[in-house]
């Protein structure tokens, strides 16, 4: 007997009681989360490993990253308080996240980016939603420090991760890894850059040890060689690597990030733009996913940690890759990675020969 339409419930919705809301806040929504928790057992067999991996695909959120998460909330907040308008410094998930739901809410968008340092397939969708984009010469942490001015002297509200809104939001997929597992993970593996997201994931999984007395995993946090501040302990000035999503050189929550670090006992090391794009074409070619290249260090740092004996030989636990966004946010990319296809005759023996069966 049919009962209805199956009702998806948001981020807000399915949260409340643990996020900054009321009835007094307006749900902007375009149904985020609830992201799959996929198991990556064609990689656990490919290393050798005996524990299970895990895969949060976070490009399966509504503009195809993360940032949904935060963003549903911070624009909620922001329309809770009568703004107009939003405003964000973004390397590109930002950008399409926040004019997503700045149009859902009835709001005005403003993006500020850096000359040339964005995919076109992130810089699309803000310009798609009818943002205003203003590309700036300059690399990201001055758009930021722009945009925080902006804020102070206009009328327009801020939702990059520095407004808690967004970490508030972000939390909640770590309440949906320990749900999907009924556990804690014993470790968590995820991209850094601005470093909103290990923050935000610490803190959720922080708030469920609390409340449950179980133990939180440890956090291991990767950079880019050629954007790892946090690693070297130094700003980089001009932050170089293919993952433009943590194409950071001076991240936001950089004393977090490290607090997630040492109270998790985790790391945040880096790894190189060839592994990063050689766990990119792993995780399509063994798994089927297709992430935005930043997503991969969370691959590349898990196999960076077994060579340098950071996993104990002979764990059998849980380890969560934090694949970050969709690989349709960088399609040129994989575009360049592949070579075109063949042309053959419209034989049928000339192309079973050219499929090699």
């Amino acid at each position: 007997m049919n009962s209805g339409p199956l009702r998806r419930m948001g981020v807000i919705e399915r949260f409340a009681g643990i996020l900054p809301v009321s009835d007094k806040t307006p749900v902007i929504t375009l149904l985020e989360g609830s992201t799959p928790l996929i198991e990556a057992v064609n990689i656990k067999k490919s290393l050798g490993v005996s524990f299970d991996i895990y895969l949060k695909y976070e490009g399966m959120n509504p503009t195809g990253s993360f940032k949904d998460r935060g963003m549903t909330v911070a624009v909620s907040k922001a329309a809770e308080k009568g703004s107009r308008a939003v405003i964000c410094a973004s390397t590109g998930n930002t950008s399409a996240s926040a004019s997503a739901y700045a149009v859902r809410g009835g709001m005005k968008s403003i993006v500020v980016i850096p000359e040339g340092a964005i995919a076109l397939g992130k810089l699309s969708q803000a310009l798609i939603h009818g943002a205003s984009v203003v590309a700036v010469k300059g690399n990201f942490d001055r758009c930021l420090e722009i945009v925080k001015d902006i804020c102070e002297n206009y009328e327009v509200e801020m939702v990059n991760s520095i407004n808690p809104f967004r970490i508030e939001g972000q939390k909640t997929a770590a309440y949906e890894v320990f749900q999907d597992l009924g556990r804690m993970p014993d470790y968590q593996f995820m991209p850094v850059g601005n470093a909103g997201n290990i923050t935000a994931y610490w803190k959720g999984y922080r708030e469920i040890s609390e409340s449950g007395g179980c133990t939180p995993p440890r956090m291991m946090g990767f950079q880019a060689s050629g954007a790892a501040p946090i690693v070297e302990g130094r700003v980089f000035d001009n932050p170089e690597t293919v993952a433009t999503a943590i194409r950071i050189g001076n991240p936001a929550s950089w004393k977090k990030a490290e607090e997630a670090r040492d109270e998790s006992g985790g790391v945040i090391e880096s790894v190189t733009d060839s592994e990063i794009l050689s766990a990119w074409r792993e995780l399509a070619c063994l798994e089927g996913v297709f992430a935005e290249p930043a997503s991969a260090a969370s691959l590349a740092g898990l196999k960076k940690s077994l060579s340098a004996g950071d996993i104990p030989e002979g764990f059998d636990g849980e380890a969560v890759l934090v694949l970050t966004g969709h690989g349709l946010k960088d399609p040129g990319r994989a575009v360049e990675s592949v070579d075109p296809p063949g042309v053959v005759e419209a034989d049928i023996e000339e192309v079973a020969r050219a499929a090699g069966l």
